[in-house]
């Protein structure tokens, strides 16, 4: 019985050798995380890119001032889903651009005269101190990089229209924030300038003199480049002061003749 015990456990052993092994891959815990972080980054890209669009087609007027907006629709026309346009929709209400009204909807928030001068005051004293702490650290190229964007607008052939004026103001401001180094105040900075664009679609396109916001911009960016501080918080100051005394201009006009139409 013991030859026989040994006989049978040896057979067992040479049935186990000749049997095929399975492997099985153990799960990959990094590429899981990986996995997992992939998600939540697409959505937000998904987010971003609808707050950006949404927040542009507010500023120039595609969507206008007490106008009704339905998430599906827009989600068709930005062709993203419900949930992206609906936290887009959240960030731009805390922005103040537009109010989400239970059972009703979204409504494009219209800005009165004196929100936008509150807008300006608000800019004056903000990017003022971006320019004087730019002033501080800026380097000789970024110094002439902010030269040359103060006078893009000289390049262009017929003059500005109201869209290439705005994309040259924004990116003379832009740069200048991206030079203080301070990317707190830059983006409350970014988010007020936003707001006030909108304006410029509205009303300020009337008065707009692109020779004057050539000189103060240069002004602001050859105080920038020479260090000078003081100079360059002071020249904001005015040319935002500028923009403050033309919107008073309209806001004249207007009280005179009514409203305008917009179409």
């Amino acid at each position: 019985m013991v030859g026989t015990s040994r006989m049978a456990r040896k057979a067992r052993a040479q049935r186990v050798a000749a049997a095929p092994r399975v492997v099985t891959a153990r799960p990959n815990l990094a590429d899981k995380g990986n996995a997992a972080s992939k998600r939540p980054a697409k959505h937000n890209s998904l987010v971003a890119k609808a707050y950006e669009e949404i927040k542009e087609k507010i500023i120039t007027l595609y969507f206008l001032p007490g106008q009704y907006l339905n998430e599906a629709a827009i989600s068709a026309l930005l062709q993203v889903g419900r949930t992206p346009v609906h936290q887009a929709l959240q960030r731009l209400e805390f922005e103040g651009l537009v109010e989400v009204m239970p059972r009703k909807g979204v409504v494009v928030l219209p800005d009165s005269i004196s929100e936008i001068i509150k807008i300006l005051e608000s800019r004056a004293a903000v990017e003022a101190e971006l320019a004087k702490a730019a002033a501080a650290r800026v380097s000789a190229d970024d110094g002439k990089a902010l030269l040359a964007l103060a006078q893009a607008t000289k390049s262009l052939r017929n003059g500005p229209g109201i869209d290439e004026f705005i994309a040259c103001d924004r990116a003379f401001h832009r740069k200048l924030a991206e030079q203080s180094g301070n990317s707190v105040l830059s983006d409350f900075a970014h988010q007020l300038h936003e707001r006030s664009i909108r304006y410029w679609y509205l009303h300020l396109w009337q008065t707009m003199d692109v020779q004057a916001t050539t000189r103060q911009h240069a002004a602001i960016a050859d105080a920038i480049a020479k260090h000078d501080g003081e100079r360059a918080a002071t020249a904001m100051r005015d040319h935002i002061e500028s923009l403050k005394r033309r919107l008073m201009q309209v806001q004249s006009v207007t009280r005179r003749q009514g409203p305008p139409s917009l179409r």
